[in-house]
């Protein structure tokens, strides 16, 4: 009765202030519940676009509560807790990405959406993991690419294109950590499961999937596989919405290599479980933490989220 009655204050909020409550896949069940919208980053990011209300509530991390007010300066965008950072994002910072780019000038850069605005500011053309690579095609054939932050999505990015993309040396610290052991265990107690991955996994785990691809395009492929079960190797929040989908189906998430640090077999981004209906509540209540990007980072990281969409 706690989290319902959280949730009825949380709409009757929104509906006061004309705001709107986005959250990503990866977050708490009682998050996605209560959300005006559901969606990976590219969907979240063009739906800002679309709405008319006056305040956006971003549930997901930091880089994301950025990117909703590049794009939507004139909207008051509020963030649950500040400090739900991404590990992505923390391994490139816009100074160590100036200097590699000094290193390589004939090169342009595309930038995974994980990233901070000032390393948008930097980048040519934005993408998500579920328009690498559509955009990348688009590229011209003899570009010099420096692609950044993920080195695994980037390697994959690679593999499917027959590009020879510049690698930042990066990775996500919840698709780097799934047990390669406990994969192949599950797929011999799972015989018929295909294994969905996302592409910012190791290129072992990928190696094994019947589907790479990003959690929006993993979620269709459940709703129209004929598969009844399915092993799911991204991170758990999204196990929420394809049982909510497939209510028929069982999904079975692969476990990091360890479990002692999160107390679960689930892997989970913390930062992600940092959005909680009491953050969210408060910080409608209070219209903080709000998120506010420098003018002058600002305009120029519009071009390439600009770009991004128009290329998607």
């Amino acid at each position: 009765m706690y989290k319902e009655n959280l949730a009825a204050e949380i709409r009757q909020l929104c509906e006061q202030k004309h705001a709107i409550v986005m959250a990503h896949y990866y977050t708490r069940p009682e998050i996605q519940e209560v959300a005006d919208f559901i969606g990976d980053s590219l969907a979240l990011a063009q739906q800002a676009t679309r709405v008319s209300s006056d305040i956006i509530v971003m549930c997901g991390v930091h880089f994301m509560g950025e990117t909703m007010k590049i794009l939507c300066p004139e909207k008051k965008v509020l963030v649950p807790d500040l400090t739900a950072g991404c590990s992505l994002a923390d391994s490139c910072r816009a100074e160590d990405l100036a200097a590699f780019k000094a290193k390589y000038p004939e090169h342009m850069v595309v930038s995974y959406v994980n990233t901070s605005a000032a390393v948008k500011a930097l980048t040519d053309v934005v993408v998500t993991s579920s328009n690498a690579k559509h955009i990348v095609d688009q590229l011209p054939a003899d570009a010099k690419i420096i692609f950044g932050p993920d080195r695994n999505l980037g390697s994959y990015i690679n593999s499917v294109t027959g590009r020879e993309m510049l690698l930042w040396d990066g990775a996500c610290h919840v698709h780097s950590r799934f047990s390669l052991e406990a994969l192949l265990d599950l797929k011999k107690r799972y015989p018929d499961a295909p294994v969905l991955a996302h592409p910012e996994c190791k290129a072992a785990i990928l190696t094994l999937a019947d589907k790479v691809g990003s959690t929006k395009a993993l979620l269709e492929f459940t709703k129209t596989s004929p598969a009844r079960q399915f092993i799911i190797v991204t991170e758990s929040g999204i196990l929420f919405e394809m049982q909510r989908a497939c209510p028929d189906k069982e999904f079975i998430p692969v476990p990091p290599e360890t479990t002692e640090s999160i107390g679960c077999h689930c892997n989970e981004c913390e930062y992600m479980r940092l959005n909680t209906l009491e953050k969210l509540l408060a910080c409608l209540r209070d219209e903080s933490p709000e998120i506010v990007v420098d003018e002058k980072i600002a305009e120029k990281a519009l071009l390439p989220i600009k770009k991004m969409l128009e290329m998607s």
